[in-house]
């Protein structure tokens, strides 16, 4: 591929992205040269004891932005709200434009099974706009939209929180991503979502924002015998390309 590979971290919140594929994103930028987008569904409004949901939006829109440009990643927002991402026809055109405006290579998602609904719903949202941003008959209706994409992107998601499904059942990840090198970018970026660590003191009565990152990441990079880890799947169903892009681009073995 002669241009450089445009890669898509689109989540469901400010600050999963860091969570769960932060460090591949770094790794995808430092060795491979590919031009990192990061896009949330919402901008976060429910997370808060004290804000309200538009000084809240605020709040971590900058946020995002300002972990984003760590490592020089343009940012978008599709403008759900939290806990009401709803698979319909708005929100579709909301994604596939984000899809156009990005025009990725490589797109990284959340697991279609997790621990709670915004992230299902945004996997499957994604899913769709990964399919729909090709074809010149989806109208988005956005005040300034972008071209229909070329091709069905590379399609990957990220491990479920805990690695497990509603039922407690393990989700093996397909391959697993050596993130010792970048897990120090990765909890500076986490570190920029100062408001969503006071939310969950506040609501899970928890203080290990970080370190509940970075115990996870050891867990999966036990794995592979390295430090820390990333764990991912890849969308291989029909019309979805075959090849794995995030492997060769990393030099995995057997990618």
């Amino acid at each position: 591929m002669s241009e450089p590979v445009r890669v898509l971290a689109f989540m469901a919140h400010p600050d999963d992205a860091e969570m769960y594929c932060a460090g591949t994103l770094a790794r995808l930028k430092r060795e491979a040269g590919c031009e990192i987008v990061i896009a949330t569904a919402t901008s976060g409004d429910c997370g808060s004891m004290n804000h309200r949901p538009d000084e809240l939006a605020r709040i971590r829109h900058r946020e995002a932005m300002t972990a984003a440009g760590l490592l020089g990643a343009e940012y978008y927002c599709a403008g759900s709200q939290d806990i009401l991402i709803t698979y319909d026809a708005a929100t579709i055109r909301a994604f596939t434009e984000v899809l156009r405006k990005a025009r990725p290579h490589l797109v990284i998602s959340h697991s279609p099974v997790d621990y709670m609904v915004d992230h299902e719903m945004t996997s499957r949202l994604v899913r769709t706009a990964c399919f729909s941003a090709s074809c010149p008959n989806l109208i988005t209706g956005d005040v300034d939209p972008a071209p229909p994409t070329q091709n069905v992107p590379h399609l990957y998601y990220t491990d479920a929180v805990e690695c497990k499904d509603l039922f407690g059942q393990p989700i093996e990840a397909q391959f697993i991503v050596d993130i010792s090198a970048t897990i120090d970018i990765k909890e500076k970026m986490l570190a920029c979502h100062a408001s969503q660590r006071e939310w969950l003191r506040a609501q899970h009565k928890m203080d290990h924002y970080i370190e509940t990152m970075k115990k996870a990441a050891a867990e999966r990079g036990r794995r592979i015998g390295k430090a820390y880890g990333e764990g991912f799947r890849q969308h291989l169903g029909h019309g979805y390309p075959q090849d794995n892009l995030l492997g060769k681009l990393l030099g995995l073995a057997g990618a």
